[in-house]
């Protein structure tokens, strides 16, 4: 089966006044429908760069980037994006948020109705349709944003350090919550992280990057059977995988390795 996502020798540079800076550098890799991918990597080695470039909405400096095999050359329509904040409209309910990608799209209201409410039962907004973001948790206001990000049914997510600004008890609920909802949609899934467990925990396959210019360090496969349960983050084998990743960060990123996100 061709692969979903096709990512061939890219690189990105920005200049600003006499400075350039390469953020990505002649990264590689592929990634099959339905998987769950995370990238790890210290801050500031072009995670997020690489996010936006694979979305469209960030133009690669050389190199390809093809979905569903055509050639990425502005911004994808059937993807949704959750970022660490969770960008909600003030002035607009939750509802009201979640229904915000339809009315974009010029798509009937009416026929998405039902999909946003089963998503908001799916995340347990349920009774709080009709709040605002200024009445809402931090984790809500999160899970009001994955419902936006899924209510036109998307086949790609892509999700930039979505629970980074959370709790670590609220993390791990999300967490939880979004692995149910990926078993159920089976959507395919690139989520940019700090955390190594949260990567290992939640992913089919790790990349681990390098520090700035990014570099693609390794694809690591995670042998962890599914559904995932937190009991596994005890076992040997997920230790195993934390100190490669560490270890592969230490060696490629300096004292930025040491600083990665331990918790989930």
């Amino acid at each position: 089966m061709p692969p979903l996502i096709t990512v061939a020798e890219v690189s990105r540079v920005f200049t600003g006044g006499a400075r350039t800076v390469t953020a990505l550098d002649r990264v590689s890799f592929e990634i099959q429908s339905g998987n769950f991918v995370s990238i790890v990597g210290p801050s500031g080695c072009g995670k997020s760069t690489l996010l936006k470039i694979i979305s469209g909405l960030l133009p690669a400096s050389s190199g390809i980037i093809s979905v569903s095999g055509k050639s990425v050359t502005g911004p994808l329509e059937n993807v949704g994006m959750v970022f660490q904040a969770p960008v909600l409209l003030k002035w607009r309910s939750v509802l009201g948020n979640i229904l915000l990608p339809v009315e974009f799209a010029k798509l009937d209201i009416p026929s998405h109705m039902d999909r946003a409410q089963a998503l908001i039962n799916l995340v347990g907004l349920e009774g709080f349709e009709e709040m605002y973001p200024h009445e809402l948790s931090g984790g809500m206001q999160q899970r009001a944003s994955l419902c936006r990000a899924l209510v036109t049914d998307p086949q790609l997510l892509l999700m930039d350090e979505p629970f980074g600004a959370l709790d670590a008890m609220t993390r791990d609920e999300l967490d939880m919550e979004l692995l149910r909802i990926w078993e159920e949609r089976k959507k395919t899934v690139l989520f940019v992280t700090h955390s190594i467990q949260e990567a290992i925990f939640l992913s089919d396959i790790v990349f681990v990057m390098s520090a700035r210019p990014g570099r693609l360090l390794e694809k690591i496969a995670v042998d962890l059977p599914r559904p995932r349960t937190m009991e596994m983050m005890t076992y040997p084998k997920f230790g195993e995988y934390t100190l490669r990743i560490r270890a592969l960060l230490a060696g490629a990123g300096g004292t930025s390795a040491s600083k990665m996100g331990s918790t989930m």
